[in-house]
């Protein structure tokens, strides 16, 4: 989107072309103008400017109250409903993946409600750390 928006495209043009919403977009390139003193700052310090960029692009904090359960829980938990459950079970219920779950150290409380909304979505819905992945080499 940046690029695009750099190359003068509009935000509708942008926004039809990659299949987001138009008023993403206007927000992206509010943005990265935003920065743009930070970036011109740190235009010849390359380790300086990789961390401003990093920093202009990462999600911003998001309203409400943060998740119970690290994006590594929920995939445990979701990792666990998929294994076939050990004898007598035939399938997992919810109460059966409620006791797992704390037993094997995944989470040490959980309600039979939350599992069932974190097998319905997937995903925890709003994440409230950044997305991106931390560079390595900095």
């Amino acid at each position: 989107m940046v690029l695009r928006a750099a190359d003068g495209e509009t935000n509708k043009h942008i926004a039809s072309t990659l299949g987001v919403n138009e008023d993403g977009v206007g927000q992206w390139r509010r943005r990265w103008l935003d920065a743009h003193d930070r970036l011109a700052a740190a235009a010849d310090q390359p380790k300086r400017l990789r961390a401003v960029i990093e920093a202009v692009l990462a999600d911003r904090p998001r309203s409400g109250a943060p998740g119970n359960f690290t994006p590594e829980q929920i995939c445990q938990i979701i990792a666990l409903a998929c294994e076939t459950p050990p004898p007598p079970l035939t399938h997992w219920t919810r109460k059966d993946l409620v006791r797992e779950t704390i037993q094997r150290g995944i989470a040490p409380t959980i309600s039979a409600t939350t599992i069932g909304r974190i097998l319905k979505s997937g995903r925890p819905q709003a994440p409230s750390h950044p997305l991106l992945a931390q560079s390595q080499d900095s």
